[in-house]
């Protein structure tokens, strides 16, 4: 699946937001309602596939199904980008949040874009300024609903900044900002976010009874955050990406085959979506043994390849070197575990990241009330 960078993605939707609250100089792609009190609930792992098949555990949401439409998220399909997508309006390749994990070209090391476990200045990182900053100037309250522990985090930082984080670790909390945030100012916009759907989806797969559990849950959720709204708000609900269960069987470990590593200094991205960093003249080899290993189940391209497939959008050249030298999409039901390296990744069943469309398209769904 193509990313409609520009056209329906998920970095459309803010800037589509400011435009539908009439702030100065934005373009409302997406044709969302005007309104002067907006919300946008990102439910972490929702993909429009899995909300369509799954539509009688979810009836508040499935109602909005009709009037809804599905986008894309960026490449890779997965939290940390889209994320930065979502708050930035920008696709990867400029954005530079590029992996759930991705090298630091000055220091050799990865970076963990979720828990920011690298010295690294999120500012700098990602130097553009976001839509919340942009919103925030023209006079709209612009309030960040999550966690409290994300208040601090170098993806936040780089992200979210220009809204004002209030911390909320339970639903009880993250409904009560939300209708406290919602009515501030003449004109807010207030952003939610919430993880469990995601969290249960890669631990018991979203194929499981676990998982449509908490798809109700999740409904239930986005219903209450509508209740607390104004009535003249609107409520978007999006996601980052979807999801798809794999098998224990159908993991190719890397660790356990050294053809496979062999003229690699590093492994970054996810089991997905790999970003494979090669040894000076190694890449020529690498290209050739992950595509003879995978076959039909992977697309293994060189960056310059990716790059120019438009799989990042335009690609700035600070970013460039956050790239692996050679890119590897899983397109079968597969995953490209580390066992070794990642331990805790190898032994989770439902992921994301790559190309399919039940990783790639995601809900844009709109109550207007």
């Amino acid at each position: 699946m193509t990313p409609q960078y520009g056209g329906g993605s998920l970095a459309d939707v803010l800037p589509s937001v400011a435009g539908a609250l009439s702030v100065p100089n934005e373009h409302n792609l997406l044709g969302l309602p005007p309104a002067s009190r907006y919300a946008v609930l990102l439910l972490d792992g929702l993909g429009w596939n899995l909300l369509r098949r799954n539509a009688d555990a979810a009836p508040y949401l499935s109602s909005l199904l009709p009037t809804g439409r599905s986008l894309t998220a960026g490449v890779p399909s997965t939290t940390a980008v889209s994320l930065t997508s979502l708050g930035t309006g920008l696709p990867p390749g400029a954005h530079g949040i590029v992996g759930y994990t991705s090298i630091v070209p000055e220091s050799g090391a990865l970076l963990n874009a979720l828990s920011w476990d690298a010295p690294v200045d999120p500012r700098r990182w990602q130097p553009h300024g976001t839509v919340f900053d942009r919103i925030a100037a023209a006079g709209v309250a612009t309030r960040n609903v999550s966690k409290a522990r994300f208040d601090t985090s170098g993806l936040t930082a780089a992200a979210f900044r220009g809204s004002a984080h209030r911390g909320a670790d339970t639903v009880e909390d993250r409904l009560d900002a939300t209708r406290f945030a919602s009515r501030e100012g003449s004109s807010s916009l207030v952003y939610v976010y919430d993880s469990q759907l995601d969290y249960t989806g890669h631990n018991q797969g979203s194929e499981s009874w676990q998982w449509r559990k908490e798809l109700g849950a999740a409904d239930l959720f986005a219903q209450r955050v509508r209740s607390a709204l104004p009535r003249d708000a609107v409520l978007v609900v999006v996601a980052d990406h979807g999801m798809m269960d794999v098998a224990p069987e159908d993991r190719v470990d890397l660790d356990a085959e050294p053809a496979l590593t062999d003229g690699l200094r590093l492994i970054g991205g996810e089991s997905r979506f790999r970003h494979l960093y090669c040894f000076d003249g190694a890449e020529a080899d690498v290209l050739a043994a992950y595509r003879e290993r995978l076959g039909d189940d992977a697309i293994v391209l060189s960056r310059a390849e990716a790059v120019a497939r438009g799989w990042f959008g335009s690609v700035e050249d600070r970013v460039s070197p956050r790239l692996g030298d050679v890119i590897v999409a899983a397109l079968g039901q597969i995953s490209l575990v580390a066992s070794r390296r990642y331990p805790h990744e190898a032994g989770l069943i439902g992921l994301h990241g790559s190309l399919t469309e039940d990783e790639m398209a995601i809900p844009l769904l709109v109550d207007a009330g």
